[in-house]
């Protein structure tokens, strides 16, 4: 019988490299190992001898990763992943149907979960877990299938389908406008503006745009959640400047309106399907996606 090459690091380090350079530090990674720290970096200084060179920068602060280690962390990746989808290969049927997704926490609330129903009603042989961040988690370490990330487009190693025709727009409740009327853009400065942090596109970027000055006021609000402005567009208390794909709920019932022609509207790419390469091949992958797709394309026609 064969045995193992000599120079194949253990899982076990490897795992322990991969939650470190994820954390930049040994003891958060320990803790969600359920390992004690001093075996954590073991482990460590045990693959570290055995590649020959140091994996990672060591401080007060924490770690973080040498060039050597960027290098062997980006080409160990797509390994890990393989090895993760060849034993759902033959995994039992329950493995095989439990479909993990993980998606920005606005999209999730806003998007997803109105709907998502419909997925499950389509394939109900699939048991679909969601959960919600905008950290960028691990597809191996993370045991996910599908992330709906929001960002700029910069994930090496995956496949990336980016959600088309989302577009920014200025926003409000139709009580809000009754009460305090915006003619014009030039207006908008004098008027309670709500910020939204999130997105890729912002309050400031789209005065610029219409080639108007920043305004001189604070903002009512700032949030950092794309959520929060909408909620607090419908109440009433300003005007934000929000993704139309995140508040097509909120406008298709009425409870905010856009307050000038599409012409001011800014488009943006900010939403993208994420998955490995070979996850296509599954079902319960390939399902999602052509489901998702066809949501999508109606929202488009609509």
């Amino acid at each position: 019988m064969n045995k193992h090459p000599d120079h194949l690091p253990s899982l076990k380090a490897i795992r322990v490299f991969e939650e470190v350079a994820h954390f930049n530090n040994v003891a958060r990674a320990a803790e969600e190992l359920n390992i004690t720290p001093s075996a954590a970096s073991h482990q460590l200084a045990k693959l570290e001898k055995q590649l020959g060179c140091i994996l990672f920068n060591r401080s007060a602060k924490g770690v973080t990763l040498t060039l050597a280690g960027e290098h062997y962390l980006n080409e160990i990746s797509p390994l890990m992943l393989g090895l993760a989808q060849a034993t759902a290969n033959i995994s039992d049927e329950k493995a095989r149907s439990a479909l993990r997704i993980h998606c920005a926490p606005s999209f999730g609330l806003l998007w997803l979960l109105p709907r998502v129903h419909k997925f499950r009603e389509k394939y109900p042989e699939f048991q679909l877990t969601l959960s919600c961040s905008y950290e960028n988690l691990s597809f191996s370490r993370d045991n996910i299938d599908i992330a709906v990330r929001h960002g700029f487009p910069d994930w090496k190693s995956f496949e990336i389908k980016t959600i088309r025709h989302e577009k920014m727009s200025v926003l409000a409740a139709p009580a809000y406008l009754a009460k305090y009327p915006v003619n014009k853009p030039e207006e908008l400065k004098q008027h309670a503006l709500i910020l939204s942090e999130s997105p890729l596109l912002q309050w400031p970027q789209w005065f610029a745009a219409q080639q108007l000055p920043q305004p001189d006021k604070d903002w009512l609000f700032r949030f950092d959640r794309s959520y929060m402005s909408l909620e607090a567009a419908m109440l009433g208390h300003g005007i934000i400047f929000e993704s139309e794909l995140l508040a097509e709920e909120y406008l298709r019932s009425g409870k905010l309106v856009n307050v000038f022609s599409a012409d001011f509207s800014l488009p943006v790419s900010a939403h993208h399907l994420v998955y490995p390469r070979g996850f296509a091949q599954f079902p319960r992958v390939s399902h999602f996606l052509k489901w998702i797709n066809d949501e999508l394309e109606t929202i488009k026609t609509k």
